[in-house]
C-alpha cells in the first residue's frame, strides 16, 4: 500500500493554524470564566460574628452582630439551648431579650434596655454591626449582670443564615467562626 503524502501548501497551515489558535482561545475562554465565577462568589462571602460589650465604666452591657464578610448575610433561624431544652426565638416574638427574660424573671425589672429583632429574612449589610440588646443604666446594668452570668452557664446558642448565592451558614457560641452547611 502506497502512503499517502500530505501536501503542506499555505492555504492548508493557515487554515491549520487558524483553528488551533480558535481551540486554544476556547479554552482561555472557559478558564477565564470559571475565575470570574469564583471571584464572583468570594465577593459577596458573609462573615457573622456574635459580639458582647461589657463597658463596666459607663455601665453598659450589649450584644451584637458583626458581618465581617464583604456581602449581606440573611439570617435564617436562632435556636436557643438551655438547660438541655431546644427553643426557637420565633416563639419569643424574635427578641432575645424576651427569651432571657423568660427564663429570668429578675430581668423583668430593668427600665432602660434598647432591644432588637433578629427576623428570619433580615439583611445585615457586609462590615456593619447590628446591636441585639444594650442594658444602659448603672442600677439595670448590675442587676443584669448578675442574672446573666448564670444564664450564660447553661445557654448555648445557633445562627443559621445564607449569602445571596444562597449558600448556608451557621455560628454556634462555641465555634471559632461560620461553618459551611452545604
Amino acid at each position: 500500500m502506497a502512503k499517502r503524502k500530505i501536501n503542506w501548501n499555505s492555504d492548508r497551515i493557515l487554515g491549520l493554524s487558524a483553528m488551533s489558535i480558535s481551540f486554544i482561545t476556547l479554552v482561555i475562554f472557559i478558564y477565564q470564566t470559571n475565575l470570574m465565577s469564583k471571584q464572583n462568589y468570594l465577593s459577596i462571602l458573609p462573615y457573622l460574628q456574635l459580639s458582647t460589650s461589657n463597658d463596666s465604666e459607663n455601665n453598659s452591657f450589649s450584644l451584637s452582630i458583626q458581618n465581617y464578610g464583604v456581602g449581606p448575610a440573611i439570617i435564617e433561624s436562632v435556636k436557643l439551648q438551655f438547660r438541655g431544652e431546644e427553643y426557637d426565638l420565633r416563639d419569643y416574638d424574635h427578641y432575645l431579650f424576651n427569651f432571657l427574660n423568660a427564663q429570668d424573671l429578675a430581668l423583668d425589672s430593668l427600665a432602660h434596655v434598647d432591644n432588637s429583632t433578629l427576623n428570619p429574612g433580615m439583611a445585615i449589610p457586609p462590615n456593619s454591626n447590628y446591636q441585639i440588646f444594650e442594658v444602659t443604666t448603672e442600677q439595670d446594668y448590675k442587676s443584669f449582670l448578675k442574672s446573666f452570668v448564670l444564664l450564660e452557664e447553661d445557654l448555648s446558642w445557633e445562627i443559621k443564615y445564607k449569602s445571596i448565592q444562597d449558600e448556608h451558614w451557621v455560628i454556634h457560641n462555641d465555634s471559632e467562626g461560620p461553618v459551611k452547611l452545604d
